[in-house]
Parts: C-alpha cells; structure tokens; sequence
C-alpha cells in the first residue's frame, strides 16, 4: 500500500471538512519568514551549530567531540510549537535529534520528540515520552510512514490546560488529555532541540554504539516561529497562560475533531510499536492517563 498517498488523503480530507480550523492550525502555526535568531539561541556545541540563508536554516553537527543544541530566549505557558526538521541519514544508529519543551530545575516538566538512529537500511524510529513534575517512563514509539531523513517534515506540540497533542505533518499521532487527575505540565518551559549521543539506550536497548567513522551526523531544522503565551517577567504559574483568548486554547483546540479523531486512531493502528501503558514490565498497574 501508498501509505504517503493514503495520508495525503486524508490530510486533504481534513483540510476540507475542517475549513478555517485547518487554515487557521497551519497559517498561525508556522511563519516561514521567522529567522533562527529572532526567537532562539545557540546554548551548547556552538562549534557544531551552523546558521544558512540569512538564519532560514540550521544544521547542528556530531562528531565524537560533541553535538549541539539550541533554546528560545522566551519561556511559555501554553501555545502551539512547531519546526521543520530533516534528521541525519546514513548510519546513525545511537544518535537522537530531539524537539522538546521542557522547565529548568528540579521536578522537571518536559514534552519530548526523539528520533533513535539505526543502521544498515533500518527505519529511524520516533519516540515521544512526557515528564511530569521529574517522572518520565511515558514513551511511545512509531515507524513513520515516511523516511525522516530525506526530506523535511514538520513537528508540533499542541499545550495547553486541556490537552497535549503531538502532530507530524499536522496529523496528531499522541493525545495526553487533562483530566481524571492525571499529572500535567505546571511549570513555564522553553522550546529546545538538540542533536546527541544516546548510545547507551536509543538503538537496539544500547546494544549498538555510535560508528564514528560515519560522523559528522547532521540535522537540519528549519522555520522557527513560535505561537505561545510568553511567560517571562510574569508568575511561574501557567495558569496564566490558560486564558480562551489564546487562540491555542481555544475551543477548537480542547479535543480533536472527528477527521482529527479518525486519522489519530488510524496512524497508531498502523505505526505504534511500544506503549509504555501496555508495558506490563514497566507497570504492574497502568499508570491512571492510560485508562
């Protein structure tokens, strides 16, 4: 089967029987005319961060002396975060490209996207997981139905007091709702990627360790506005980011649509591999979001 065409499909579904809320999703998500520089800021590895086309485009490096990673200045309460990333090819089994949000300090909150290197042909996998208040142990993992590698796709995080909505070329793979007491995000984060070696856990459990002689590893991002409620000077409480004046808390942005609905349900039926909530090895009793 196409799966890139039967995808575009439904994307072309969604995008008529949603109207404006598609249009308004993807106009008010991503402004491709945002420099690197306007909303971020190079934090480590700067020897192995390059910006190109007038702060259009940044690759980050990895060799065996180090990776990179870049933040926002600006720390946020909820909003709508999206980037355009191209992850290394090649043989990178042990290698994670990373886009997250997370807080400082300790009892962390962070909401991650990590694409786990392979070798030999194998697809790179992607992993999201959550960490709330400091307790991790929320992946999830896919096969994409694309090769991340090639070309440039683009990833969002949807945050706000109702739900955590993670999107791949605006087709949301993993809903975390807030409801029933479940832990959530109460800590202002910033928006972060980096590009490092994960080689004692990311590929094959650890078993396969980074080959340096097919570095350097690069990754690519690009378009890098950034739709949030900008907390910095304000109270550390989020809370006062949770108004509906914020269009990404709006009501359309409370719960998935029912084409949204559909192409969730049916992107995890054919490319989850792992669900922490299945992982009885993990937990005896699933945690209290699983049920």
């Amino acid at each position: 089967m196409d799966y890139t065409r039967t995808f575009g499909v439904l994307a072309l579904a969604l995008w008529i029987i949603t109207g404006v809320d598609s249009r308004v999703f993807k106009g008010r998500g991503i402004d491709k005319y945002v420099t690197f520089g306007q909303n971020y800021v190079v934090t480590w590895g700067q020897s192995h961060v390059s910006t190109l086309h007038s702060g259009q485009e940044v690759d980050l490096y990895m060799d065996q002396s180090s990776g990179g990673g870049f933040e926002s200045k600006n720390s946020y309460g909820s909003g709508l975060f999206q980037i355009r990333i191209k992850v290394p090819g090649g043989n990178t089994g042990g290698i994670v490209t990373a886009f997250y949000l997370t807080s400082k300090g300790g009892g962390h909150d962070e909401i991650d996207f990590e694409f786990l290197g392979n070798n030999n042909g194998k697809p790179v996998t992607l992993q999201t997981n959550l960490f709330l208040n400091g307790e991790g142990n929320r992946e999830e993992r896919f096969t994409l139905w694309f090769n991340p590698t090639k070309h440039y796709h683009t990833y969002g995080i949807l945050w706000n007091p109702y739900q955590i909505v993670f999107y791949v070329d605006y087709i949301p793979i993993r809903v975390y709702k807030n409801e029933n007491g479940v832990s959530y995000p109460t800590k202002p984060m910033q928006v972060e990627a980096s590009l490092w070696n994960g080689d004692d856990w990311a590929t094959d459990g650890g078993r396969t360790k980074v080959n340096w002689s097919y570095s350097p590893f690069i990754a690519h991002f690009q378009d890098f506005s950034l739709s949030g409620c900008n907390i910095d000077g304000r109270s550390n409480n989020v809370g006062a980011c949770a108004s509906s004046n914020y269009w990404w808390n709006a009501g359309n942005y409370q719960r998935l649509n029912g084409p949204e609905q559909s192409m969730y349900e049916n992107f995890r039926n054919k490319y989850m591999n792992y669900d922490y909530c299945t992982d009885r090895s993990k937990y005896q009793t699933p945690p209290r979001e699983c049920y």
